[in-house]
């Protein structure tokens, strides 16, 4: 009995390891790739072995050479511009913000009208359409039950732009969590971005804000990057939000 108890949980360790199997050689499409969170995704892919597509307006201000990079221009406001760039890729990373002109309605800002045309295009895929991985905003994050981050900010001290940027984050993810068709992830930094090194070491949570030791909540851009490609390999994620702090 012992011998065949001890086979069971061998196998469902096999089992597990192997659901937990890193996806390799992807063909990612990246939006934002040239922002400061963007560019260091890129780099994170092209390091593991991963093809990728770097999407701007203006393709020529990527300037990094690699033999698994291709730089491309493209529109999130144009939804056969996405449909073109879709096709064949097994994974989608929006890495975008801003608000479109001086309108002041945040479902007007760039993330959520790109969200709702990616996730337009990718139904008429169907079962060929790649898996949606959305960089969101640390204000949707909840600080206590109920009250987000975004709750908390003094709006006095808040430029009404970056104001509209985090309330479209936040339609984002409302959004996002009634789709059931389309495969999706929305990944979550800290409160702070910083510069630091690349160092592997971080926290993976959930809707909560995180916070270290002395309070901080924290995260560099290449650490995020290696966390939001562990996710793209591991899709531990998958239909949910995730969050990264130190």
């Amino acid at each position: 009995m012992k011998l065949l108890w001890f086979a069971a949980v061998m196998m469902l360790a096999v089992e597990a390891s192997a659901d937990e199997a890193a996806r390799e050689g992807l063909d990612i499409l990246v939006y934002g790739a040239t922002g400061k969170v963007g560019a260091h995704v890129v780099d994170e892919a092209l390091a593991r072995g991963h093809k990728v597509t770097a999407v701007s307006r203006d393709p020529t201000s990527i300037d990094k050479r690699h033999d698994n990079l291709v730089a491309v221009a493209g529109d999130l406001l144009q939804p056969d511009s996405v449909a073109a760039l879709l096709a064949g890729k097994n994974v989608v990373i929006t890495s975008v913000r801003g608000v479109i002109g001086n309108d002041k309605d945040p479902k007007k800002s760039l993330q959520y009208i790109a969200v709702i045309n990616i996730i337009e295009q990718l139904r008429q895929l169907g079962g060929d359409a790649p898996r949606l991985v959305h960089v969101g905003g640390s204000g949707s994050l909840e600080v206590e039950p109920g009250v987000m981050w975004a709750d908390k900010i003094p709006k006095m001290f808040l430029p009404r732009s970056i104001e509209l940027e985090i309330e479209g984050q936040i339609l984002v993810l409302e959004y996002l969590r009634q789709i059931d068709d389309v495969e999706w992830t929305y990944a979550t930094p800290a409160k702070n971005f910083t510069n630091g090194e690349r160092t592997g070491d971080f926290r993976i949570g959930g809707d909560r804000l995180m916070e270290d030791k002395r309070g901080k909540s924290r995260i560099s851009r290449a650490d995020f990057a290696v966390a939001l490609l562990d996710e793209v390999e591991l899709e531990r994620h998958t239909g949910k939000r995730f969050s990264v702090a130190y």
